[in-house]
């Protein structure tokens, strides 16, 4: 007993000591980190200072719209730059993220049940909420432009969004309009407005519609978050710039709005059907569009209708889906941390396609590809002995930066069929609410049947180029600058 005794006391200090030798190593490794960090770039990391991961308080110039002066600018509704900023501050990330997962569970619930409506009435049975009909939109997105509407031309601040066909604005009289910034539309003041009569193409094409007793053309669009517009369907001149008009574009006259809009006037939509701005402006400017969205709310980026897509942008097919005709599908075959292919088949990517979307915030991966991302992540991150940090809602992986000047973040590129990879920016990898909590902004999906999702925070910076005419999408480096 003496002897054993004796033993442990004497191994005692050993142990205290490899204790302490250990927690010097890690202290070491971070110290050489951040002095590597300031002498240079290394391959397939991003080197970023800590200062520079919070957005600046006040709007920056946008360099994308003073050399494009066709395009329209592009900014975060929540953000500086926003014509709809209010004194209050922005919501918080929780609440953010939050309305993000009920906007993509709407895109979920429209694919699967456009795909297999026998199948999702049966999965409605057991409890799950499901949509009414096909005409059921997602909601609204982050990023906002400012067009002119009717003769003289009205400025509005309409969401803009890829997954919506039909675009509205809220209009006088209205007999249930939500709080906006601006004016309500007044269609008596244009001396272009005419309202679609029922018989028009534009009016049967609908997924929603009704006629009045005069015979003229009524539109409702549901929103997965229960949001609603309805009203007339109209048509008057769009002002996309000072000398740049669509005459007779049609739109939605809103006069019964509710839900979750914020102060914008309304949405345009950019989606794959006849009645959407792109669809309609194809013939002017070229059946396409292209847009940049800034890495930060407190810059700008544009959308672009038509026009050449930039020198370095890399092509993959544009994938069409009959049952859910709106929606822009990609052929996301893969993922690289830090330069390196996670493993995962490309068969996994490909069970349940994957959409692009301007109004998602957080990609959407099968569970089995978010779990080898996740775990590369961590991985290359535990190179540098980052402090974890508490999930933020739907975010799992999150860092404490606090003591840092800078960070050392692996790479993160998307793979696409026909073999384009697509680095992202350095905002495209991590959702920064603050210093104490940045977090890997990708997110599983809930099952491995759910279509995937590249959302907005992966497009950040990228020029993303909808090539309608040739059924491809490119994306290209550095496209707001």
């Amino acid at each position: 007993m003496a002897s054993g005794a004796l033993r442990r006391r004497r191994g005692a200090p050993f142990r205290v000591s490899v204790v302490l030798i250990a927690t010097a190593l890690v202290r070491l490794a971070a110290s050489a980190a951040e002095r590597t960090a300031t002498s240079g770039p290394e391959p397939d990391w991003h080197v970023v200072s800590v200062a520079a991961l919070l957005p600046p308080a006040a709007c920056t110039a946008s360099k994308a719209v003073a050399s494009n002066w066709s395009a329209l600018h592009v900014v975060h509704r929540h953000g500086p730059c926003s014509p709809l900023q209010a004194r209050s501050a922005p919501p918080p990330h929780a609440e953010l993220l939050n309305d993000d997962q009920a906007r993509v569970d709407s895109i979920h619930r429209k694919v699967a049940a456009a795909a297999s409506p026998a199948l999702e009435q049966a999965r409605g049975a057991k409890g799950v909420t499901l949509p009414a009909q096909r005409g059921i939109s997602l909601g609204t997105g982050n990023y906002v432009v400012s067009v002119g509407l009717g003769t003289p031309a009205r400025d509005v601040t309409v969401v803009f969004d890829t997954g919506s066909d039909l675009s509205w604005v809220q209009c006088t009289p209205c007999s249930d309009c939500y709080e906006q910034k601006d004016p309500l539309f007044d269609p008596a003041r244009s001396s272009t407005y005419s309202a679609v009569p029922c018989a028009a193409p534009e009016c049967q094409g609908l997924d929603s519609r009704s006629c009045s007793p005069d015979r003229k053309c009524r539109y409702e669009v549901v929103y997965g978050d229960q949001s609603q517009t309805d009203g007339a369907l109209a048509r008057d001149t769009l002002t996309l710039t000072p000398s740049d008009a669509l005459p007779g574009f049609v739109f939605g006259c809103g006069e019964r709005d509710t839900g979750l809009f914020g102060r914008a006037d309304g949405l345009v939509g950019l989606g794959r059907e006849k009645v959407s701005l792109s669809s309609q402006a194809a013939s002017k400017y070229g059946a396409g569009f292209s847009y940049c969205l800034p890495s930060s709310p407190s810059a700008g980026g544009y959308l672009s209708l038509g026009g050449p897509a930039p020198a370095n942008a890399r092509f993959t097919a544009m994938e069409t889906r009959h049952d859910t005709p709106s929606f822009y599908y990609v052929g996301l075959v893969g993922v690289k941390v830090a330069g390196r292919t996670v493993r995962v088949s490309p068969i996994v990517f490909a069970a349940a396609g994957t959409v692009i979307d301007s109004g998602t915030v957080i990609t959407r991966l099968p569970p089995r590809a978010y779990a080898g991302l996740r775990s590369a992540f961590a991985r290359s991150m535990g190179r540098y002995g980052y402090k974890r940090a508490p999930a933020l809602s739907i975010l799992d992986t999150c860092y404490d930066f606090t003591g840092h000047t800078t960070v050392r973040i692996p790479s993160v590129a998307l793979v696409f069929a026909g073999g384009a990879a697509v680095g992202l920016d350095f905002s495209g990898v991590l959702y920064v609410a603050k210093v104490a909590q940045a977090c890997l902004a990708f997110a599983p999906n809930g099952d491995g049947a759910d279509v995937g999702i590249l959302g907005n925070t992966q497009q950040k910076t990228l020029a993303v180029v909808y090539d309608v005419a040739n059924n491809k999408i490119g994306f290209g480096a550095n496209g707001c600058s």
